[in-house]
């Protein structure tokens, strides 16, 4: 989905335009001193960056910290066109020079513990990040335990693809190594999870390349809900493209997987046992791992936020944005991610000033591409409404019944949002 990371940088205390020792990160400097407060935010996706840069843009002498271990940025959102063989990997990277020129400190290691009551994070060469409020912005993690036989080893034979950039190439190869008459099966896991339209975009962007190059193939989708976003404008869209090329299994006709055996390449669910030629398993997700070391996610594995500072409800001064954070009925995409951040960061400037935060009305819109020249769009606005988020009016999505000019349009206006939101992102 066009609204949904990485290569990690090995030198010691790698910053971007800039070299720190520990011992000066460590102690007050004379920076610091001067500042009117130190934010530290981790992970550096479409959230984390947008909170930064929307930071620095709002107060120029606060200090800046973006701790995110990777160089490069890989894009979830359009990473289903690579798949499907339509767009290089490469249009997909992003770095963080631009950052680090605006005057945003970004360290290129991992955030490893976090201390709440003395406010420090540790990275993994053993800095000690002092903050006055600190943005966790980490993505998620896949809960791996609820899907018995899927481990790291089983996603190299039954790839999961949904944090771009590996994992990406490989469901390609496989795709490019199938021959002509196999299937495609693609299990759904149940939401919460990152970009929920994204794996019926896949479905038929799979569907566009089988059709292409491998017309006797199918897709199968497995899925462990019985209705989804955006369900009638999908359906429809299939109809008219595929045929009968794609066949979906919902939740109550036994779609849902409850296990995976990757030697043999078998997805069992409720009611029965497939073996595809290629398997793209996404698992259930929960909160990036930093969010659960800092005690900011709760049982349900995401972190519960006040919707008007999105600082978590359970560790003070730790603020919890994007996919991370559980906010209601506001979807995890990237288009509300970097919303989110940008809210937050308002919030923080008015908190360090001993200021009330305003409520926020973000918007989210996104976009999905079952064929090149074929897409559609769900745009949705959010405010808060007791502790959560709630959808309000002046939402939109696109007419069922729409001509195809709209779809190619609408197709269009995906590559240009899509280069908005990186330009505004990562500059």
């Amino acid at each position: 989905m066009r609204s949904m990371t990485t290569r990690p940088m090995t030198r010691r205390n790698a910053v971007f335009g800039i070299t720190l020792t520990a011992a000066t990160l460590a102690r007050p400097s004379i920076t610091r001193a001067q500042s009117t407060g130190r934010v530290v935010v981790v992970g550096g996706g479409f959230g984390g960056a947008a909170c930064a840069r929307a930071l620095k843009r709002a107060q120029a002498d606060l200090q800046i910290i973006l701790i995110e271990p990777n160089a490069i940025f890989t894009s979830c959102p359009f990473s289903n066109e690579v798949i499907a063989g339509l767009r290089d990997i490469e249009a997909q990277h992003f770095g963080y020079d631009k950052i680090a020129a605006a005057g945003i400190t970004v360290i290129a290691q991992a955030a490893t513990t976090i201390e709440p009551q003395r406010r420090s994070v540790m990275t993994a060469d053993g800095v000690a990040l002092p903050y006055d409020r600190l943005v966790l912005s980490p993505g998620i993690d896949f809960h791996l335990e609820a899907l018995p036989g899927y481990d790291e080893a089983a996603a190299q034979k039954m790839p999961h693809a949904w944090k771009a950039g590996a994992q990406t190439l490989l469901l390609r190869r496989q795709l490019e190594a199938m021959e002509d008459g196999g299937t495609v099966a693609i299990a759904i896991p149940a939401n919460p999870s990152r970009c929920p339209p994204a794996p019926y975009e896949r479905a038929s962007l799979i569907a566009h390349y089988l059709k292409t190059n491998k017309p006797r193939s199918k897709v199968l989708i497995l899925d462990a809900k019985d209705s989804f976003s955006q369900q009638r404008l999908f359906e429809t869209a299939w109809k008219e493209l595929y045929g009968d090329m794609i066949e979906r299994i919902a939740l109550s006709q036994g779609g849902r997987v409850t296990s995976v055996d990757p030697a043999t390449r078998t997805i069992i669910t409720e009611f029965g046992n497939y073996t595809p030629n290629v398997a793209n398993i996404i698992p259930q997700q929960r909160a990036g791992r930093i969010a659960e070391t800092a005690g900011a996610a709760d049982a349900t594995g995401w972190g519960p936020i006040d919707p008007v500072t999105f600082e978590s409800k359970l560790v003070k001064n730790i603020h919890v944005i994007g996919d991370a954070c559980l906010g209601g009925s506001i979807p995890k995409s990237a288009a509300t991610a970097s919303a989110q951040g940008k809210a937050c960061a308002a919030a923080i400037v008015n908190l360090l000033a001993g200021r009330a935060p305003e409520s926020p009305r973000l918007t989210g819109v996104c976009y999905n591409i079952v064929a090149p020249d074929y897409g559609f769009s769900l745009a949705g606005n959010y405010q808060p409404k007791g502790d959560i988020f709630a959808e309000v009016e002046g939402g939109a999505t696109s007419p069922v019944d729409a001509p195809r000019e709209l779809r190619m349009r609408e197709a269009t206006e995906a590559e240009r949002w899509f280069q908005t939101i990186t330009a505004d992102t990562f500059g």
